[in-house]
């Protein structure tokens, strides 16, 4: 990498640090906001993504202000174990990815601090909450439709995204047995003599393409691209380097045959493709308004996520194509909305102009932005690593 990429990422990671500082003391009960301007409210989910990037900050006000989220959130987690999709609204529920989200939040804390038994009691309770969160009685957990993130796209039954913050976070709390069999049942492959699929059992990966599915339900599935599931998918040991390695061309080869027609300005992926048309069978007609082809769930680009992608491919040891996703996230980053800012770190970015559509100086935006430069540096995906490298030690690859 030359002197002046070095020169603007460390721009960016002071840029990154900074957003986090100023978003830290929010309007609710002193919480952190999730945006600079745009979203005074602390969304768990955005929070607990962003402990990342304050765990390799290590900046002592950042990580004093998420152990008070994460308290908050045991103090409003419900009797059942459930949390709140805002951290300071005790009844604002009924997200699928807030409970494993702060599962996995909690176990990267315990490593900032040390303190392997924080929040001990809710950890266990938020631990049955997802055991019943299986219709089948097994491991795969489900979801209703527009639940996780994707608050504006239907995902339904047994998602990607939200069983690889199982898996990650039955890892680091040292859930072993039932991670392997979630493993298994995320990459059960179950197809009839003709190759069509049979509803006995349901697993979420694909014989080709290589990726896994979006959703997965009976005999219905997705074969859109989720982009931050497929990541997490290989950051977490899910995907074999042989697999992860298949995933990556097949995203560099899909961006480029964008590029090549116009569709797409960056060489950083969408979030989600190929995008929903209307006339679609998946087409909802409320996408008019908010998810229309390219934009916002349904194709945006989504820094936080391609932050997780750059992660993804050096855990997939493609240190030098890191390298290059990384000088494109930073100049990406310095796109706002707000033209008196030198770095946006904005929501989402269209595809077709990298217009930033979405709320400057959002918190997910920066903290991982500083997670993925660290990982690409170090060569290294801090608290990831152990994680592969105990699943290659003790489940086994079937492709």
């Amino acid at each position: 990498m030359d002197s002046e990429n070095n020169r603007l990422i460390e721009e960016a990671k002071k840029a990154a640090l900074s957003v986090l500082l100023y978003n830290a003391d929010g309007p609710f009960e002193g919480l952190p906001r999730t945006a600079g301007f745009g979203y005074p409210e602390p969304y768990t989910r955005d929070l607990m993504f962003s402990i990342l990037g304050v765990a390799v900050s290590g900046n002592e006000k950042l990580i004093k202000s998420t152990r008070k989220v994460l308290e908050i959130l045991a103090q409003n987690q419900s009797p059942k174990g459930h949390i709140s999709s805002l951290v300071h609204e005790v009844d604002n529920r009924g997200a699928s990815d807030t409970t494993p989200l702060f599962l996995l939040g909690v176990s990267v804390f315990r490593r900032i601090v040390g303190e392997p038994l924080f929040l001990e009691q809710a950890v266990k309770k938020s631990l049955t909450w997802m055991e019943y969160q299986s219709p089948s009685d097994e491991y795969l957990v489900a979801q209703l439709p527009t639940s996780d993130w994707r608050d504006e796209q239907w995902v339904i039954g047994y998602g990607l995204f939200v069983n690889t913050l199982v898996f990650s976070f039955l890892m680091l709390l040292g859930c072993r047995k039932r991670a392997s069999k979630l493993f298994k049942e995320i990459r059960f492959l179950n197809l009839d003599k003709n190759k069509e699929l049979r509803g006995d059992h349901e697993g979420l990966i694909w014989e080709n393409p290589p990726y896994y599915s979006l959703w997965r339900y009976k005999v219905f599935r997705s074969d859109r691209f989720d982009l931050l599931g497929n990541s997490l998918a290989i950051l977490s040991g899910i995907a074999s380097l042989k697999r992860a390695e298949a995933i990556i061309e097949w995203i560099e080869k899909w961006c480029q045959k964008q590029k090549n027609e116009g569709k797409q300005t960056s060489d950083l992926p969408p979030n989600f493709f190929p995008f929903i048309e209307p006339g679609d069978p998946d087409w909802h007609s409320r996408y008019r308004k908010f998810n229309m082809p390219g934009e916002y769930h349904n194709g945006g680009i989504w820094p936080f996520i391609c932050s997780i992608y750059i992660c993804s491919l050096v855990a997939a040891h493609k240190y030098d194509l890191a390298e290059m996703k990384l000088v494109s996230l930073t100049y990406l980053v310095k796109k706002s909305k707000d033209r008196k800012l030198s770095f946006g770190f904005n929501e989402w970015l269209r595809p077709k102009d990298g217009l930033p559509c979405g709320q400057d100086w959002q918190s997910w935006s920066a903290a991982l932005y500083l997670y993925a430069a660290k990982c690409v540096q170090e060569r290294k995906t801090p608290f990831f690593d152990g994680i592969r490298e105990e699943v290659a030690k003790r489940f086994q690859y079937e492709g």
